[in-house]
């Protein structure tokens, strides 16, 4: 089979357009059967005293309930909020303002792009108008941001870019030539970003999305028909697409086949992934990086796995967990010392000592959600986030 060389992709950008203010208007509830009152005998100045109380009872509680998002269940190191969306969201990534560190953007399925402006204790749906053009259901994948630039990337493929700070979005079009879908993007500097296609195509732009380079030669596919017989296990029945791809805070790469049965990297400069067997014995649910510069590895079934020592290696072992079985499905640094595993079934583990031993959150075990990602923005602020609208924030 022929290689498929990457293109470089000349885009052009539409006309800019105003979104409409975030809708921040809910319905404020009240049950009255809450406040039910006993049929007794009561003295006038009584039933004015329970009158002015029930009046505050319902003025606190219609107050509460303007909130789009509130914070209702407290956990032993996260609190859940409630958010003004469908049950049936995935919620997939979030970020925030480095210029305004209380300003940030959570994204999911069904078009979902919720707003906060107070540290994310708060959330109200966000509508961006050169999103809604055409009749799509996007799912937004990804968003990331450097100082007031900030990028989104969404299947089907869709690019939007805010120069300030998500007040308004503008729809970035790309060629039609573009491999694979887009999940995942990262702001590298001004007006420049990367963006990666599940096929394994990496670009990058220096102009404000005018125009994207390839960083690499060719779709991983192609890769892979030239390498076959290189003793990579599985090679041949690659779907050429990825499961999971995560990127190191100095651009280096790691992400997972589809299958899960090899895993692939690439460093900057590389004209081509690199594809790596598995070291162990289950598919690889997914993989990234410690805050140390090693890796993490998770096999399906609830397996954690750490590389020996720092950089790129295939060398892992297993640590226990207790994960009952569910699968572990992201890990997240807050430190090099502590970090958290998210997964399936409300599973969330903790490490204080860099992942050598981890003890499980028994308080989560009550949320019937999958937890796909976690999510640290710096110490104080971290995010879960999962399936039917589940978000948890960290409390410390």
């Amino acid at each position: 089979m022929a290689n498929l060389r990457l293109p470089s992709l000349t885009c052009l950008i539409r006309t800019t357009t105003t979104p409409p203010q975030p809708n921040s208007q809910t319905q404020a509830r009240f049950n009255p059967r809450a406040c039910s009152s006993q049929t007794t005998s009561l003295s006038r100045r009584q039933l004015v005293s329970q009158a002015a109380t029930l009046s505050l009872s319902v003025s606190v509680a219609s107050t509460l309930c303007e909130q789009p998002a509130k914070s209702e269940e407290v956990l032993s190191a996260w609190e859940r909020l409630y958010l003004p969306i469908d049950p049936g969201v995935v919620l997939l990534d979030i970020a925030f303002v480095p210029d305004e560190s209380n300003h940030g953007f959570l994204l999911g399925t069904r078009q979902t792009i919720l707003e906060t402006k107070d540290g994310g204790r708060t959330w109200v749906p966000r509508s961006i108008q050169s999103a809604e053009e055409e009749d799509f259901n996007y799912r937004f994948n990804s968003i990331s941001f450097q100082g007031k630039e900030g990028w989104i990337v969404g299947k089907p493929n869709i690019l939007l870019y805010t120069s300030d700070a998500g007040q308004t979005w503008d729809r970035i079009p790309l060629s039609a030539q573009l491999p694979g879908d887009m999940v995942f993007i990262k702001a590298t500097g001004e007006k420049s970003a990367e963006m990666v296609t599940d096929q394994g195509a990496i670009y990058v732009t220096s102009n404000r999305g005018y125009n994207w380079k390839a960083a690499v030669q060719e779709t991983v596919s192609a890769t892979l028909n030239r390498t076959v017989s290189s003793g990579i296990s599985g090679a041949s029945y690659y779907t050429g697409t990825f499961n999971t791809v995560n990127r190191s805070p100095d651009g280096n790469y790691v992400a997972v086949s589809s299958r899960g049965n090899f895993y692939l990297t690439w460093e900057p400069g590389q004209a081509y992934w690199q594809p790596h067997n598995r070291a162990v014995a289950r598919r690889i649910q997914n993989m990234g990086w410690r805050a140390d510069g090693g890796l993490w590895l998770l096999v399906r079934g609830g397996g954690l796995y750490l590389s020996k020592g720092t950089g790129l290696t295939e060398e892992f072992e297993e640590v226990p967990v207790q994960s009952r079985g569910f699968g572990i499905l992201d890990v997240g640094y807050r430190s090099k010392e502590e970090a958290w595993a998210a997964g399936g079934s409300g599973i969330l583990l903790k490490t204080t000592n860099g992942g050598k031993t981890w003890i499980r959150d028994r308080a989560a075990d009550n949320i019937a959600a999958n937890l796909y990602s976690v999510k640290f923005i710096d110490e104080k602020k971290g995010f879960v986030l999962g399936n039917d609208g589940v978000l948890l924030q960290y409390l410390g």
